[in-house]
């Protein structure tokens, strides 16, 4: 007696296609061996025709309905060996399955305008349905090995953080904040998009989204920004933060050059501290642009700091 079966020692394999190309000629009579947490189905033609759970199966025509109603709509007897795949189906549960963006996805950020992101983080899946599982994945898709399914998962994935991001997040400077939020309805809708494929989708996280360089030192400047409370306060940071690298570097140099240097920074700084220090509430918006773009002149605010304090004050007007 033939027996058709697929042991997974590895417990690992979503899907497994029997043969890996074309198609098996099988018997009737034969033995179908589907193991504990497997499904099979028999599949011909990119549709799946009937599916057995676990047990040993003999194949007969009462037992396989379908398909003995296709054999005979061709014109062979009922005792005929047919052709048609067998496709096994891992119905355990695959915990840890790894997500990410393979490449920076574009957000367009309220203050910083479009920047790019990188994010990675976990999910878990377990079939659920498996005759509309292969009829919507492996049969529509043409996708018949685990590897490719997974990766087929994760495009699903970056494509709805995108739509996630951008109804939810309004600047990177609010993701430490949102992040619990945006976990919860990320899952949430995947878990629909999933059950639509036969597939239940038992956790997801984002375990981190990650913005360029220069974008983080914004956020970190923001954040020294809210503690000291308003512009004119972050202005008088950016200023000695500038003293304090300008001390550094002189007290790394010469004695002669560091002299020097040293009566430069003196010549220049106690201008701008004061300029930074004077601003009251009586201050125009064009007073405080003109520091602001000293500030910028002398290095002590970068040109992405400046667009966006500038963006700020014009607010004002």
């Amino acid at each position: 007696m033939e027996v058709l079966e697929f042991l997974d020692n590895s417990g690992s394999v979503l899907v497994k296609r029997i043969p890996d190309n074309g198609n098996l000629e099988i018997k009737w009579g034969s033995q179908l061996t589907v193991r504990e947490s497997q499904d099979a189905i028999f599949f011909r033609d990119g549709k799946a025709l009937d599916v057995f759970g676990a047990g040993r199966h003999i194949l007969k025509t009462q037992n396989i309905p379908v398909i003995g109603k296709w054999v005979t709509s061709f014109g062979y007897g009922p005792d005929s060996p047919f052709r048609a795949e067998i496709v096994f189906i891992g119905k355990q549960l695959f915990p840890n399955l790894k997500w990410g963006t393979k490449e920076p996805i574009l957000f367009r950020d309220t203050e910083l305008q479009m920047i790019r992101l990188r994010s990675y983080g976990s999910f878990s899946i377990q079939v659920q349905d498996s005759m509309l599982f292969v009829n919507k994945v492996v049969g529509t898709m043409g996708l018949y090995t685990s590897g490719v399914i997974e990766d087929y998962l994760r495009g699903i994935i970056i494509s709805k953080l995108n739509v996630v991001l951008g109804k939810m997040l309004k600047s990177v400077f609010d993701i430490p904040v949102m992040m619990d939020g945006l976990n919860l309805v990320f899952r949430t809708e995947l878990q629909q998009d999933f059950a639509g494929l036969g597939l239940t989708l038992h956790d997801l996280y984002i375990q981190s989204i990650s913005v360029p360089e220069e974008v983080q030192g914004m956020i970190d400047t923001r954040s020294g920004m809210n503690a000291v409370g308003n512009l004119d306060q972050y202005m008088k940071l950016k200023v000695a933060d500038s003293l304090g690298d300008a001390a550094k570097n002189n007290s790394s140099s010469g004695a002669g050059m560091g002299l020097g240097a040293g009566l430069g920074i003196g010549m220049a700084m106690p201008n701008m501290i004061q300029q930074a220090m004077q601003t009251n509430a009586t201050e125009s918006v064009t007073d405080k642009l003109k520091s602001l773009k000293e500030l910028l002149d002398l290095g002590a605010l970068t040109q992405v700091e400046f667009d966006i304090k500038k963006k700020e004050l014009l607010k004002q007007i």
